[in-house]
């Protein structure tokens, strides 16, 4: 059993890491470090060496367990549906536990590639009455549920498993960071109807959907902040580490000193072009995504999408409908903690089963808390 104060979360993105530290016995002592922002990666597990150093001088503890929040460019969310016959029986959470270990089944023997990372059950078809959550002393002939699976490719589990395993560090949980941090914001600013975070990340853009409580979609775009700076490097004919502090400073509203040379009409059309595409192909995965598309709010999120703050999104023909949503250290670092705290009626919970030496561990998952 783990008897450490600290319960330890880390978001690592691809160009920073972030990490939190709260004390599980005092709500008010917590302690939040992030790195600088890089883009070669082979310094991953350098910069995330130092901010183990750091947390562990903070809180006067080894660390030998953490929470990895993390993202791909790779992530995969599966939607399957599984079904079966009771006669009139009892519905009992046995019946359940069957259903979610067999569509578990069907998607490892498919994505043998990928690991199983979140269960979402989306709904419960019950005789042919829909229900979000289980009901309570109900009989039925016959049940089917509709269940989201979001996976991460096993390379990408495995790199980061081996990573701080060096450090004797096991991982007790591997959060989708998108998902976990987008829920957090939908809950703590109380956004109900169909709402949609689009997290522009350094290779990746997240499009995750909700209606209500519940999550409807969840899709990755293989294009992100980092393809605005390689527009930039290749039209003003400039190296990538100097467009990309051009961006930054874009985004900042600040110039950068013998920058003079830079036209700033041209800069903003590059900007804002390849930004345009990014908002495009999100609102069409969420077009595919629901047959039902309607009225919905667009919540802009993530490090990428900084260059499309409130002061500059009026640039953008169709942003009229969308909030940019500035996140703090603090805010990344949280939503883990409330992910892994707070319960959630449709998410099976993953847990370890087993932790052996060298950080591998197997999963199955508990039903539900």
């Amino acid at each position: 059993m783990n008897n450490k104060n600290f319960q330890i979360f880390f978001d690592c993105g691809f160009s920073k890491i972030r990490a939190g530290a709260y004390n599980k016995n005092n709500k008010n002592e917590v302690f939040y470090i992030e790195s600088k922002s890089f883009t070669d990666h082979s310094l991953l597990e350098s910069e995330i060496l130092k901010i183990i150093t750091s947390l562990e001088k903070d809180t006067n503890e080894y660390i030998d367990n953490i929470n990895l929040m993390v993202d791909s460019s790779k992530t995969l969310s599966i939607g399957i549906s599984v079904f079966k016959k009771l006669d009139g029986l009892k519905l009992q959470k046995d019946n359940i536990q069957f259903l979610i270990q067999e569509a578990k089944q069907k998607i490892r023997k498919h994505y043998v590639k990928y690991n199983i990372i979140h269960i979402i059950i989306n709904n419960y078809n019950i005789d042919g009455t829909n229900y979000s959550y289980l009901p309570d002393e109900i009989n039925c002939n016959f049940i089917s549920l509709d269940i989201l699976f979001i996976c991460l490719p096993n390379n990408l589990v495995q790199n980061f498993k081996n990573i701080f395993s060096k450090s004797n560090i096991l991982i007790d949980q591997i959060i989708c960071s998108s998902y976990a941090r987008s829920l957090s914001y939908k809950n703590s600013l109380n956004l109900t109807g169909h709402v949609s975070f689009i997290d522009v990340g350094f290779n990746k853009t997240s499009v995750i959907s909700y209606i209500d409580k519940k999550i409807i979609s969840l899709n990755i775009l293989p294009i992100g902040g980092n393809h605005i700076t390689k527009d930039i490097s290749k039209v003003l004919e400039i190296d990538l580490d100097r467009s990309e502090q051009i961006k930054i400073n874009f985004a900042q509203n600040q110039k950068l000193e013998n920058d003079e040379d830079i036209p700033t009409d041209k800069l903003q059309k590059i900007i804002f072009a390849r930004t345009e595409e990014i908002l495009e192909l999100s609102i069409k995965c969420l077009k595919n995504s629901s047959s039902t598309l309607g009225q919905f709010k667009m919540v802009l999120m993530g490090e990428g999408s900084k260059i499309l703050d409130n002061q500059h999104k009026d640039k953008i023909s169709f942003l009229n409908d969308v909030d940019f949503l500035e996140e703090t250290l603090e805010d990344i670092c949280q939503s883990g903690f409330n992910f892994g705290s707070m319960p959630n009626k449709q998410e099976v919970v993953m847990m370890p089963k087993k932790q052996i030496k060298h950080g591998f561990f197997e999963k199955l998952f508990h039903f539900f808390n």
